[in-house]
């Protein structure tokens, strides 16, 4: 029987709580931090597909504490990242650095949805600076634990977090300048409902800037309906041409999109941007 949305929502929940367990259990030992398995592949599987290897940034086996370093450098090269604790470098599960795809501006309300540890969230918190907020949404009450530990650590006093799920935002209506995301709306079982939130949300003229997986040619048929597939960043990732589509009907406008070099199996990130209509 395929899944259900609530299945593949608890899949998610549990395959994230249980990557950012070792980290919380060390954090609260004061041990040094264990790093999680990487963003999209738990052990030895492949996130592009049975037999397929990768070369995705967000996925592929276990990484060693070398390799996340060296995954986070490149995703946000040219980002300042000092400062930035283990405990929330060891958790960046991301495919890309969304707050770099457009200028954060000071005094800019941020949210991000599927927030994580929080590496996202501190780093648009110093964009838009004191007078500035971030919000985090996320729905692992593990990550919220975690990212509420790594706010005092950085002492990020102008980022908040926020348990719940992206598809039914807690959130005001027309509150918020930026929606940001990393690798997360492809976890989702219902983008329509996530692009609408993301619009309802945002304030007009505000903008949706994203980096997500996505699917350069057609999606395999083998993954339909696979839970565990959906926690590895591919069940869920759909065609670039269809991820487009489905922010458009949401209401946004100038959408625009650019994407990595895919894998062997034709899955790669990209890069979206699209913007509220100001009236």
């Amino acid at each position: 029987m395929p899944a259900t949305n609530e299945d593949i929502r608890r899949s998610v929940a549990e395959a994230y709580g249980k990557r950012v367990r070792p980290v919380l259990d060390a954090e609260s030992l004061s041990l040094p931090v264990v790093e999680a398995a990487s963003c999209c592949a738990p052990a030895a599987s492949s996130c592009c597909g049975p037999e397929e290897s990768s070369d995705s940034a967000c996925c592929g086996p276990e990484e060693t504490d070398s390799a996340v370093l060296d995954r986070i450098a490149d995703l946000y090269a040219g980002t300042e990242l000092a400062g930035l604790p283990e405990s929330v470098t060891s958790v960046a599960f991301g495919c890309g650095n969304p707050t770099a795809i457009d200028a954060l501006k000071p005094g800019e309300t941020v949210l991000d949805l599927g927030s994580g540890g929080g590496i996202d969230c501190f780093l648009a918190g110093r964009m838009v600076g004191p007078e500035g907020h971030v919000i985090g949404v996320d729905m692992t009450p593990e990550m919220i634990d975690l990212a509420n530990t790594n706010r005092a650590k950085v002492g990020a006093t102008n980022v908040e977090f926020r348990h719940g799920q992206i598809e039914a935002l807690p959130v005001e209506s027309g509150s918020v300048d930026v929606v940001i995301s990393n690798c997360v709306i492809n976890l989702s079982p219902d983008k329509d409902a996530v692009f609408r939130e993301a619009f309802r949300v945002l304030k007009p003229g505000g903008r949706l800037q994203v980096s997500d997986m996505v699917w350069l040619g057609a999606v395999p048929n083998a993954l339909e309906g696979d839970a565990e597939a959906w926690a590895s960043c591919i069940g869920g990732a759909i065609e670039e041409r269809a991820y487009v589509d489905k922010i458009r009907a949401a209401g946004f406008e100038g959408v625009s999109s650019s994407a990595s070099a895919p894998t062997a199996a034709g899955l790669a990130s990209a890069n979206v941007i699209a913007y509220k209509p100001a009236s």
